[in-house]
């Protein structure tokens, strides 16, 4: 069974720090992900890309402009899991943040994990 668990959200003031993991498991051949990544989406508005690395390609990565320069998407392939390291952190940050992959153009979802910035 595929499966994307989540973790690291929480609550922090503006100007602070989280780092969100995401443990990939159940895809068999782990190798054949073609994409790993993190969006996030709040109440009444469409979720949307944050980070995203092209793991079957070249590894690039490819961020969202609001969050560029201050979050790092990374992967411990050893470990199947991926990380953002969010720093500088902003109340318009505030979301559910899901882990994705796909694989053979499916996408899966974790549940996601709740990160509340306040000002």
């Amino acid at each position: 069974q595929v499966q994307l668990v989540e973790s690291g959200g929480g609550s922090v003031q503006a100007g602070g720090s989280l780092r969100l993991s995401c443990v990939a498991s159940g895809f068999g051949d782990i190798s054949r992900i073609s994409t790993m990544g993190w969006y996030r989406q709040t109440p009444g508005r469409q979720r949307e890309l944050v980070a995203v690395m092209f793991i079957s390609s070249d590894g690039s990565i490819n961020y969202a402009d609001s969050v560029k320069g201050r979050f790092t998407l990374s992967r411990d392939s050893a470990k199947h899991t991926v990380y953002l390291q969010m720093n500088s952190l902003k109340s318009d940050d505030t979301a559910v943040y899901y882990c994705n992959a796909a694989r053979y153009g499916i996408a899966f979802w974790g549940k996601g994990t709740l990160v509340t910035v306040s000002s």
